[in-house]
């Protein structure tokens, strides 16, 4: 009897992982509105006079505010301060304000409004900003992209606070436990929303044959609407489970400044935020570029008009395919019968090669590259109950670097020596794609649950922070670097699809060298000073 009273929700497997799927479902909302105008770049021109400077202008300022004003390292504080509660709905609720903010921008109701004037009369100058070449806006931009921008960036501090939030949050859950795996599993599910968006963003800008770029917004606004009545959720869920077990909300533990400097202080922490941006770096910034990539590497051959696979209808139809490739091999990672388990398993392999028939039916870059997310949303729970039970993550750091060089390498080399080949090119790229993305499933299942490994309880939430803040300086940095590589390297070129991706490639490939070699002093330095990295976080009895 009396154990049974001391069984909180945290020992109840079901309350554990829907607390996960609470924040990743948010995580997921969010993932989709961060890239929300990216598969409509062209319809942004059409209606609203966006050129590719404004473009690019407005979907850096995302990060503005967290590099530059340190929002960061604040959000780290609120959340040491406040809780994970609190800052779960304070992060969802700054995110939906900033999506709100940008619908308007490029809604019919901007245009022509006082805003509008006051936009396009002001910030055309940013001193100090404007010198140092960093400024979100600039003399000329269009005034719909500043005060989308000024949407972006609120939008942005509430995505990196929820992104430490749910980090925390997952530890609090799950500490103990199959830590890893959820913390996997939390980021898999999140990344599909880079594929939904690729979907959906047109088909709503397109919906009923009248073009409006606000409905693609309006979408994303609505799915921000939903994240917070999770969160909300979450809230009651972590309220109930502290009541149960006596402990005190983080809040109650002070920050001081000096936990800032403990932190510092630490060189496996040090190494293990040099291995985030290292890693992050050359995913996300890639991902702006990829569709572009593929577009100059691949020979593509858009199908008949009149064809199915010309139609609107067939993007549905490969959608549904895709999150039955997700949902399968997802499922199958927790299967205890073998029947049960590789019954799953052969159907997700099965509607993955058919997903990947289509794209290459369907001639299209984008098709092509959504495939990005799936084979992590399969592996990352395997490697994450790897690490739970058998430990390694140092090695699996330095498994992730070898990949992530060996995939922009055959990017840079492999891809346009094949070019003319129209079939073994597009396979050669969906096989290079989904091991880039299982590569990337290696920080969440590694990384992420070694970081309460070397700082104190109390100060994990500000640990997070200045891991996603030194992250941020790269997701600023490389988009910018690869886009003058790509300028310095394709002098006159001005067919968007003759560029000569190789140098940009191999500077990525670089990154993952410099990775590399500093999983190689991680593992040195955890064997050194018994840091606990390549043990398992679930100890067995």
């Amino acid at each position: 009897m009396t154990q049974a009273i001391q069984k909180t929700l945290r020992d109840s497997a079901a309350m554990r992982w829907t607390a996960l799927l609470l924040l990743a479902l948010a995580m997921f909302c969010s993932y989709i509105f961060m890239d929300i105008l990216s598969p409509i770049k062209d319809l942004m021109q059409e209606t609203r006079g966006w050129d590719s400077t404004a473009f690019g202008t407005m979907q850096g300022s995302e990060v503005f505010l967290n590099v530059f004003a340190f929002f960061l390292i604040f959000a780290g504080i609120i959340l040491d301060k406040m809780g994970v509660r609190f800052t779960a709905i304070l992060s969802t609720a700054v995110m939906l304000v900033g999506a709100v903010i940008k619908w308007y921008a490029v809604s019919d109701a901007f245009i022509g409004s006082s805003l509008e004037t006051w936009f396009t009369n002001n910030l055309n100058y940013i001193p100090v900003f404007d010198e140092l070449g960093v400024s979100p806006f600039y003399e000329g931009m269009p005034a719909s992209a500043k005060f989308a921008a000024c949407g972006f960036m609120i939008f942005g501090c509430g995505c990196e606070m929820a992104g430490i939030t749910v980090s925390r949050g997952i530890v609090k859950w799950f500490k103990g436990r199959e830590m890893a795996l959820a913390m996997g599993s939390e980021m898999a599910l999140a990344r599909l929303g880079v594929a939904t968006v690729m979907i959906f963003s047109p088909y709503f800008a397109r919906l009923g044959g009248v073009v409006s770029v606000s409905r693609s917004v309006a979408f994303g606004v609505v799915l921000m609407c939903i994240a917070l009545i999770m969160t909300i959720v979450y809230f009651f869920m972590d309220k109930r489970l502290d009541e149960q077990t006596g402990e005190a909300e983080e809040k109650d533990d002070p920050f001081k400044i000096s936990d800032i400097g403990q932190i510092l202080t630490s060189s496996g922490f040090w190494l293990v935020a040099l291995l985030c941006v290292l890693y992050y770096s050359a995913i996300f910034p890639f991902q702006k570029y990829a569709v572009n990539m593929l577009q100059c590497n691949l020979t593509l051959t858009e199908p008949a008009a009149d064809s199915f696979w010309a139609s609107s209808n067939v993007t549905i139809v490969q959608y549904i395919i895709m999150l039955l490739v997700a949902a399968t091999g997802f499922a199958s990672n927790f299967q205890k019968k073998a029947a049960a388990k590789y019954g799953l398993l052969g159907v997700s392999i099965v509607a993955l090669v058919t997903y990947c028939y289509m794209g290459f039916m369907r001639q299209s870059a984008e098709s092509i590259f959504a495939v990005f997310p799936l084979l992590a949303v399969l592996i990352t729970p395997i490697l994450g109950s790897y690490v739970d039970h058998k430990g390694k993550a140092a090695s699996m750091l330095i498994l992730g670097s070898l990949l992530l060089i060996a995939c922009h390498l055959t990017f840079a080399f492999v891809l346009p020596a094949v070019k003319g080949n129209a079939v073994g090119g597009i396979v050669i790229a969906y096989l290079t794609i989904l091991v880039l993305g299982s590569s990337f499933s290696l920080v969440p299942a590694s990384l992420w649950p070694s970081v309460p490994k070397l700082v104190d309880a109390k100060v994990i939430g500000s640990a997070y922070a200045l891991i996603f803040w030194i992250q941020n300086i790269g997701l600023w940095l490389f988009p910018l670097l690869i886009g003058k590589v790509l300028d310095k390297t394709n002098p006159g070129v001005t067919d968007p699809t003759q560029f000569n991706y190789t140098a940009p490639l191999v500077m990525l490939a670089s990154l993952g060298v410099a990775a590399l070699v500093l999983g190689l002093v991680l593992k040195v330095v955890d064997k050194k000073k018994g840091l606990g990295l390549e043990e398992p976080n679930i100890k067995e009895d």
